[in-house]
């Protein structure tokens, strides 16, 4: 197996095959996410093609971001019976199957169940928990900062892919730019196939950073997702954690990412120049949410994610009174980018810490459930009104308004020892 013989060439050269497999993982997430984000440019040619509405429209990228979610705990259950290759090759075929069906579409149901039902279930497999299952599985040592590459991959494949996708659709139509994200895809599927492994064990090595002489693991258990749900369903952490990640949602994927370059029309800005604000926001989030896994390695969680959500929340209010031109909107994308899912790595930390390493992808396959669904809400919410009001301002006063609601919540999470911005001991 060429897996087998990469890693002992790496072995002999002092470089553990954890980090092979957050490059390909980084990837995967990359390229699965640049497939979820593409409809928010999309949605311009759809309504002049098709004639449909934005809510229309928004109603089918709704259920995708629902399925998103939704799939997540039970994905990280799946990657624990049948392992992280079995389960990541079948999601990259969903999502191909998904986009090369809408190139054929004629009618809404099929836009529902191309990109809302097959690229909702199939990104959903490869979502966050994907991160964190090989953060938790092959990283001892510098967990938070694999985190937070892995979430800066799906966050920035979301936006970073959109400036090419715009251009494409302007060109050559929105069908040219559906084949590109394919072709990324396919490419991805080959990597997935030859180099990713389920456990370190198999490889005959054990997590990086992991003491020699520490404990074998045992065989991982079969864990339900519905019974791990009952179980922490008891806890109020649980509940503050699924709160608050359902703002992010809301505040990110769902409003931002779906809606943002249509709002920019609003306001005379056209798809590329829009997309290219969305593209410099990726740019700031991989800066901000690897900065992000780094302080929550060292710092605690809890007021990490206090200032990320209130400084997020500022600046959803201010957006709407902003100039809606590049150099005008240069400002808040630097500033939001940074912010845009550095909740992530604090988020993981906090649920590892509460409920256990082995637990911890399920756990936060539900939580993450609750940032798909507060992104589904408020991709229809907004669409509607738009439809309605003819203005996407009231949605986004409504976003930054949770926002500021998010980070008091995040201070309520109990801990032992919960100093400011000093090293955490938990």
């Amino acid at each position: 197996m060429i897996s087998s013989a990469f890693a002992s060439l790496l072995a002999r050269r002092q470089v553990h095959y954890g980090w092979v497999m957050a490059a390909v993982t980084f990837v995967v997430m990359l390229t699965t996410a640049s497939a979820l984000g593409a409809p928010g440019v999309l949605m311009p040619p759809l309504e002049k093609e098709f004639g449909w509405t934005t809510a229309e429209i928004s109603s089918a990228l709704a259920l995708r971001l629902v399925l998103y979610g939704v799939i997540a705990p039970f994905a990280a259950a799946l990657m624990i019976r049948v392992g992280l290759k079995r389960v990541v090759a079948s999601a990259l075929a969903l999502i191909l199957v998904g986009l090369a069906l809408s190139t054929q579409m004629q009618a809404r149901w099929q836009l529902t169940l191309t990109w809302g039902l097959l690229v909702g279930l199939g990104s959903g497999m490869t979502a966050m928990v994907l991160g964190a299952t090989v953060a938790s599985r092959w990283f001892t040592k510098r967990r938070g900062v694999v985190i937070g590459l892995l979430s800066a991959s799906s966050a920035t494949g979301q936006l970073a892919f959109l400036p090419v996708v715009a251009r494409l659709s302007e060109s050559h139509g929105w069908r040219t730019a559906i084949l590109l994200i394919a072709g990324l895809l396919s490419v991805t599927l080959v990597l997935v196939v030859l180099f990713m492994r389920d456990r370190p064990e198999e490889l005959l090595q054990r997590p990086y950073g992991e003491p020699v002489d520490a404990p074998q693991a045992p065989p991982p258990p079969r864990i339900s997702p519905l019974g791990t749900l009952r179980e922490v369903s008891a806890s109020r952490t649980f509940w503050v954690l699924f709160a608050t990640f359902f703002i992010c949602g809301a505040s990110t994927n769902g409003l931002v990412q779906t809606h943002f370059v249509s709002m920019c029309g609003d306001y005379g800005m056209m798809a590329v120049a829009a997309a290219s604000v969305l593209a410099l926001m990726g740019l700031f989030d991989f800066i901000g949410t690897v900065g992000s896994g780094w302080l929550s390695d060292r710092y605690d969680a809890r007021w990490l994610l206090f200032w990320y959500y209130a400084l997020r929340g500022l600046s959803l209010l201010y957006l709407p009174h902003a100039e809606f031109t590049v150099a005008g909107l240069s400002p808040f994308a630097v500033f939001y980018g940074l912010d845009w899912i550095a909740t992530v790595p604090p988020t993981l930390k906090l649920t590892t810490d509460a409920f256990g390493r082995e637990k911890a992808g399920v756990v936060f396959g539900w939580i993450f459930m609750g940032h798909q669904l507060g992104a589904a809400s408020i991709a229809y919410g907004a669409g509607v009104i738009r439809t309605a009001q003819e203005t996407y301002t009231p949605a986004f006063l409504l976003a930054g308004a949770l926002c500021l609601v998010a980070a008091g919540l995040a201070l309520s999470i109990r801990r032992k020892s919960a100093p400011v911005l000093v090293p955490a001991t938990a």
